[in-house]
């Protein structure tokens, strides 16, 4: 009795162990997918931002790229000052890969990118006095993924070509049942006109025959007593 209640104290500490690390799991899979940005499975990103940067700041904008991607951003200045502003860009493992420059537009391109957050800088900080709207333009495209989605695309066409043919012949099909169903009421409606005209016709006619019958009988009635009417003299015969 002893070693089978061990054994028991041992499976459920067993058990209470496997719990844990199960939720642990979950919860830390969770936390990685709440990093994961929305647009991370999409094989292809293009965003595109209107910013305005105050006189003498700097502004700094982060873009996540996955691995293998291609990751392309260029900026220009719409309006502001000497229509110019720095820029440069900094790739995941913090490296300048596009410097400073102080000019009006410029872009950067990183054709296999390594994965990871790219950091996008815009400089106005040799204009004193006068603030900067740039546009931003970012893409993200990873071409292996947009072939694939490509191909999901074509398949679903087809399905959906399919899908498109089966619902025409059960449209058909409705189309026809609505037929018959609208036949049949017709056909009942125009039955039950008959059986009410026929009712009708019937209550009528017996009706009819009952009054006759009624009149009738009273005037033989009425003719019969007649026949046995005997009329009394006032005067008798001496």
């Amino acid at each position: 009795m002893g070693l089978t209640w061990q054994r028991l104290r041992f499976n459920l500490l067993i058990l209470v162990i496997a719990l844990i690390a199960s939720c642990q799991l979950i919860a830390f899979t969770s936390a990685q997918e709440a990093q994961q940005p929305w647009y991370e499975n999409l094989p292809a990103v293009a965003m595109d931002y209107k910013v305005h940067i105050d006189a003498g700041k700097e502004d700094c904008y982060h873009q996540y790229v996955q691995a293998g991607a291609t990751f392309y951003v260029s900026f220009s200045v719409v309006r502001g000052g000497d229509g110019m502003a720095g820029f440069a860009v900094r790739n995941p493992a913090g490296t300048i890969v596009k410097p400073y420059q102080w000019q009006a537009t410029a872009d950067y391109t990183d054709q296999v990118s390594p994965g990871g957050y790219y950091s996008v800088c815009i400089d106005n900080q040799f204009s004193r006095f006068a603030g900067k709207l740039v546009n931003i333009y970012i893409t993200v495209v990873k071409y292996d993924a947009w072939d694939k989605y490509a191909k999901e695309i074509e398949a679903l066409q087809l399905n959906m070509q399919n899908f498109t043919n089966t619902i025409g012949t059960v449209e058909r099909n409705i189309n026809e049942i609505l037929g018959y169903q609208a036949h049949s009421r017709h056909r009942e409606s125009r039955d039950y006109a008959l059986l009410l005209d026929n009712n009708s016709y019937i209550q009528t006619f017996s009706i009819s025959q009952i009054i006759v019958i009624l009149i009738t009988c009273s005037i033989q009635v009425f003719f019969v007593r007649k026949l046995f009417d005997v009329r009394s003299s006032s005067k008798s015969r001496i």
